[in-house]
């Protein structure tokens, strides 16, 4: 029987668990209600955990049948949900105004837990699994701060794995990338100051707006012009503040630009942030006002280890069959803060197919929902890298 098989007889419990997840979405490092759900069931099970690693953080500690190798291997989930307001009507849908799981994250929790469950009742391995349930995913940078508050200190995983829900590939389906598989985000502020005066008298005036516009239009230049058509980048500006919409004859001060960046390689990351410097002061000067630019590098790009992604892969295959594994899944320009880890620990990040993606529903929809059908795969792969990763000798296991 395969992990796969042997989590499929908790279908029903873990999709009701996932289902309460959904219905109450907490955001980075406000996970308090998911930590206690968490800890509840991992005390049940009697599977040894520690808590406020990270602020909300989780990591239980769950022994193979022996530990001759001396092996060690984490399997990560994150927590947290989106501050959007969802727009579906089913039963387990948010309880909360402008809070939703719109990414997932409720299936990868209860997908780590299951794997928990199993992993703890077959004990099939020889070493030691951590499972790290990571707080504020979603441009909190949890997986710094747990690694900051001593992760791999106190549980020194050797390897680190994760998986995310893919909406563009099929159910059944798992998808490995090579190498860079999700980009480095930046996020970018530009305030532009001016001089505010009457609508009908523009020429008294120094229009923040017009600058904001000009911005806007030649920020889409930098990745059109300046970045080789064989590399890749995004520059979306995302949010424009100015002026009050009830005003209609008031041009107003001051304007600020908001967005971010996508980059895989260093040196286009440091020329594109070059370049908006460039073009955001000589632009403002241009119309006689001044604008700044901000520039915070939110999380670097996640970097798959050569060897542990085609490990995954394999592992894939022998669940799903050859058929059903991308082994070379086109990268995508979300990111990660899973790339913390990666740069502290060899490891891989695998996309699991939920389909979706063909009806527009894809991930941070304000109608997307995790497909339940796909929680024993997901456990059961995540549970299948463990065994794998630290097998039991063959003495040990006759």
């Amino acid at each position: 029987m395969t992990p796969v098989d042997h989590i499929r007889r908790w279908h029903d419990e873990f999709r009701a668990f996932r289902r309460d997840l959904h219905a109450h979405p907490e955001l980075g490092f406000e996970e308090h209600r998911t930590a206690r759900s968490i800890c509840d069931r991992l005390t049940r099970l009697k599977i040894e955990h520690h808590a406020g690693i990270g602020k909300t953080g989780i990591v239980a500690v769950i022994p193979g049948q022996s530990d001759e190798s001396g092996r060690r291997v984490g399997l990560r989930a994150d927590m947290d949900a989106l501050p959007m307001q969802e727009e579906n009507d089913f039963a387990h849908k948010s309880r909360y105004d402008g809070r939703m799981h719109g990414c997932g994250h409720d299936g990868h929790t209860t997908m780590l837990l299951a794997a928990a469950r199993y992993l703890n009742e077959t004990r099939n391995f020889d070493g030691i699994a951590y499972l790290i349930f990571q707080p504020g995913e979603e441009g909190y940078a949890g997986a710094k701060a747990m690694i900051q508050d001593g992760l791999f200190d106190r549980f020194p995983a050797q390897q680190v794995y994760a998986l995310h829900n893919w909406p563009a590939l099929p159910p059944g389906k798992l998808g490995i990338t090579p190498g860079p598989a999700m980009a480095a985000a930046d996020r970018i502020e530009i305030t532009i100051d001016g001089r505010g005066g009457h609508g009908a008298h523009p020429h008294l005036a120094i229009d923040p707006v017009l600058v904001a516009g000009h911005i806007i239009t030649a920020a889409q230049s930098i990745v059109s012009r300046n970045v080789n058509p064989i590399d890749t980048a995004v520059v979306s500006l995302t949010a424009l503040q100015a002026g009050n919409p009830a005003a209609m004859s008031v041009i107003p001060a001051h304007a600020k630009l908001v967005g971010t960046v996508r980059t895989f390689r260093p040196a286009t990351q440091d020329m594109v942030e070059r370049r908006l410097h460039e073009m955001v002061g000589s632009i403002a000067a241009a119309f006689g006002a001044r604008a700044t630019l901000k520039y915070e590098r939110v999380y670097p790009p996640t970097i798959n280890h050569d060897r542990e992604a085609d490990f995954a892969a394999d592992v894939a295959e022998m669940l799903v069959g050859e058929e059903n594994v991308v082994r070379k899944l086109p990268p995508s320009m979300g990111a990660e803060d899973f790339a913390f880890m990666l740069q502290a620990r060899p490891g891989a990040f695998a996309r699991l197919g939920q389909g979706g993606a063909e009806g527009g529903c894809f991930l941070h929809n304000s109608t997307y929902d995790f497909n339940d059908d796909v929680i024993p795969l997901g456990a059961g792969f995540l549970s299948a890298l463990a065994e794998r990763s630290m097998p039991v000798a063959p003495h040990e296991a006759g």
